[in-house]
């Protein structure tokens, strides 16, 4: 009976759901190149066959997943499913729309003797982003510290496989009252760091593949020891250079999922540089004395000069959650 309650006891000591992520973790800063193979084809658009649209009961943001019963999970098998089981113009067709399946007869267009779809399609995202941490013990990353969206049919990218590269910035266009600046960079995908395994509202993660042994770690910060006032930013604006920019914490909301820092960027050369914050420094570390405590995740754009940041730790957690 006692051991009994002496198990019980020791089991209330370590909750079930806590997090195993590591008090000192490599804080990124880097900027990155990402791929993501979507599971399924997402419908972004239709064109006109026969001066006609052939939507037929499909919708923007449909995510198409099997042709004929079969399963298609890129353009090239969803088109060659088509060319071989096609019957009287027709295929059936299986779409995810809001989480559940659909499925209904889907009617083709012959014209020159190729078979139409009207549709346009995506099965792939890239773009650029900045590595937020690396867990040093999981070697579990961080990156971004918002969800990938895609643009069209503003669909959350649901991640069948995925990879982070070597990306190097080649220049920026400013941000402006109104208008969000990007990073322009050039991609060196054969140089992968890492695999995308999950997308989600507080980043992309996956496991960082390279050397780690010779990065330095910086500890992290709890919310409740953030304060409003300076600090910086890790990010890079030329090259592949890691340069570190002050920043001003102006409100602390840990009522919010994602936007928990509000700050406003005070560092000269990069507001020359950018106009303040841009696309593409999605992910860029919030470091205050000595401590990471965030990732910047947006833009304001009627004042670019300004954005948030999410906690580090959720981004921890997440990364923790299988």
């Amino acid at each position: 009976m006692k051991k009994n309650i002496l198990i019980i006891f020791i089991l209330l000591l370590f909750p079930l759901n806590a997090f195993a992520y590591s008090n000192y973790i490599i804080p990124g800063g880097n900027n990155i190149g990402i791929e993501v193979k979507n599971d399924g084809i997402i419908v972004i658009g239709f064109y006109k066959v026969n001066n006609r649209y052939n939507t037929n009961e499909l919708k923007i943001g449909d995510v198409i997943t099997k042709i004929n019963n079969n399963n298609v999970y890129t353009i090239d098998e969803m088109v060659r499913e088509i060319e071989n089981s096609v019957k009287d113009n027709k295929v059936d067709i299986t779409v995810i729309r809001n989480k559940k399946e659909k499925s209904f007869e889907f009617n083709l267009i012959k014209q020159d003797g190729i078979y139409k779809t009207g549709l346009y399609v995506k099965d792939s995202i890239s773009g650029i982003g900045t590595l937020t941490y690396i867990d040093p013990i999981s070697k579990i990353y961080g990156a971004l510290g918002h969800e990938i969206i895609e643009g069209t049919s503003m669909k959350s990218v649901e991640v069948r496989s995925g990879t982070i590269f070597e990306s190097l910035v080649t220049s920026i266009d400013r941000s402006t009252v109104g208008t969000a600046g990007t990073k322009n960079a050039k991609f060196y995908s054969n140089n992968v760091y890492g695999d995308v395994s999950k997308n989600t509202i507080s980043g992309i993660y996956g496991k960082y593949t390279k050397d780690i042994s010779n990065m330095k770690t910086i500890e992290v910060g709890k919310p409740n020891e953030l304060k409003v006032g300076k600090a910086s930013i890790y990010t890079v604006i030329n090259g592949e250079n890691v340069e570190e920019f002050e920043i001003n914490i102006t409100k602390i909301n840990d009522g919010s999922k994602i936007k928990n820092i509000s700050f406003e960027v005070t560092d000269s050369k990069l507001l020359d540089k950018s106009g303040g914050i841009v696309q593409g420094m999605s992910g860029s570390p919030i470091i205050q004395d000595g401590k990471i405590f965030g990732a910047v995740t947006h833009v304001i754009v009627s004042n670019p000069t300004t954005g948030y940041g999410i906690f580090i730790t959720t981004m921890l957690e997440e990364g923790e959650r299988n």
